[in-house]
């Protein structure tokens, strides 16, 4: 009875067949009006049931005729396309074909996946997709559902291949090696960045060497040059280093408005996590504070080894609270176990002039003694709603209440410039870069 009834379960028919059947019946009622048909309606009714039998005892003559497997890694990247690849092995005598429905985690909300393929006696292939998680957490990935057909193409055959794994979601980590090479090489057009004209001189000496076209010439090292005998020397200073650099991320109410899917705060620690690994490169130390109405989590500045997996693992934990932040704390904090002079990048959002005025003293007693830079977001919804064209009254109302909106946001940037102030005013999607770029240029200018 238990094989009955799974002969059942993976038993299906398919649409060439209701077609046929379709067929079938209209020649039946055909019949009606010449009944000397009526016999070779039957024949061809037999044969079709013939050839279904055929069929299914094709598809079903062997238990395990397919085999299926998921290929992908243990961790995904949020806010980053992450390939999956299935491996597909047939053991029929004879051309099958695969229709795959996988089963995703529930977080993706897609249930139209669908990969079509051909298989050979004895073939294996592969196939590939990309999913693109939005939030942080554990994804629990299902059977593999294969619906097989013959040739003849009557009767399916339904396979559920177990494949379960759940794979985490970490922090977006697939492109930290490209932002490396930007910290090393500041030039790249496509993302905004440029050299730096250095305003002075580092204090730490590198080496002294021949001069090349495009050395400072204020840099010629006179007791070199004569002792060389002709060729100038120069010397040659580096950036300073080991400077602290902490990523201050907001986890109050204001970081949960979503944007193409993602929370403000998910585009906040995929920056930060970018931010601290360009920051080590450049051998500077990378710590970070995460505050809400608490005083946070802290991952004290450093340089050592294992820095980056603290910071991942600390971020991935994090999760947005639906109170306000308690900045007083956060200065608390800062104040205590922030000793020396640091360059703070401020991830929040304020959506309002008032909102910031609250914050602002807070704000100011933390610029007082370290390099503050506020980082907070444009609402791109309403850049959408102005580039909108005007057709009434109404829209146009709307359109007028929405530019005072992004007016009052750059008017927050100039009321923090007032203060002395870095801030940056930009895009969820720009974040990354336009916080790297900007950590790039206060380095350059050495201003940290």
């Amino acid at each position: 009875m238990k094989v009955i009834l799974q002969f059942i379960k993976q038993l299906f028919i398919t649409n060439r067949l209701v077609w046929v059947m379709i067929g079938i019946t209209c020649f039946f009622i055909l019949t009606y009006f010449f009944t000397i048909l009526f016999e070779l309606g039957l024949i061809l009714l037999g044969l079709v049931l013939l050839v279904l039998l055929i069929d299914v005892l094709l598809l079903f003559r062997q238990p395990d005729a397919l085999q299926a497997k998921r290929k992908m890694a243990d961790i995904f990247s949020n806010g980053d396309e992450n390939k999956i690849s299935l491996e597909l092995k047939s053991f029929y005598p004879f051309k099958i074909n695969v229709e795959v429905l996988d089963d995703i985690p529930a977080q993706f909300q897609e249930r139209t996946l669908q990969l079509f393929i051909q298989l050979k006696q004895g073939e294996t292939q592969f196939l590939g997709y990309t999913l693109k998680p939005l939030t942080r957490g554990e994804y629990w990935f299902g059977s593999i559902n294969c619906m097989v057909s013959s040739p003849l193409g009557l009767a399916e055959r339904k396979f559920v291949l177990p494949a379960e794994k759940m794979v985490m979601v970490w922090p977006s980590f697939h492109s930290l090696r490209s932002y490396e090479l930007l910290a090393h090489n500041a030039t790249t057009g496509e993302v905004g960045s440029r050299k730096i004209r250095k305003l002075g001189h580092s204090l730490e000496f590198e080496e002294i060497k021949e001069y090349v076209s495009g050395d400072d010439l204020r840099n010629v090292n006179w007791k070199a040059t004569a002792r060389k005998g002709g060729s100038l020397m120069v010397n040659n200073f580096m950036d300073e280093r080991s400077q602290q650099v902490y990523c201050l991320i907001d986890k109050s109410r204001v970081m949960k408005m979503p944007f193409e899917g993602m929370s403000l705060l998910d585009y906040a620690i995929n920056a930060s996590l970018v931010l601290s690994r360009v920051a080590l490169v450049k051998y500077d130390k990378a710590g970070l504070i995460c505050f809400d109405e608490n005083r946070g989590k802290m991952v004290p500045a450093d340089r050592k080894g294992i820095q980056m997996s603290l910071l991942a693992e600390t971020l991935y934990r994090q999760q947005t609270n639906f109170l306000e932040a308690d900045y007083e704390k956060l200065v608390t904090l800062v104040k205590g176990r922030i000793t020396h002079r640091s360059l703070l990048i401020l991830f929040t959002n304020f959506e309002s002039m008032s909102s910031l005025q609250r914050q602002l003293p807070y704000i100011r007693s933390i610029a007082k003694q370290h390099l503050l830079l506020v980082v907070f977001f444009e609402n791109t919804e309403l850049q959408k709603i102005v580039q909108t064209p005007v057709d009434d009254l109404e829209q146009l109302y709307i359109k007028t209440i929405t530019e005072k909106f992004i007016t009052e946001k750059r008017r927050m940037v100039k009321e923090l410039q007032k203060y002395g102030i870095q801030s940056i005013l930009t895009p969820p999607h720009l974040l990354t870069t336009q916080t790297i770029n900007k950590y790039l240029e206060l380095k350059a200018r050495q201003i940290i």
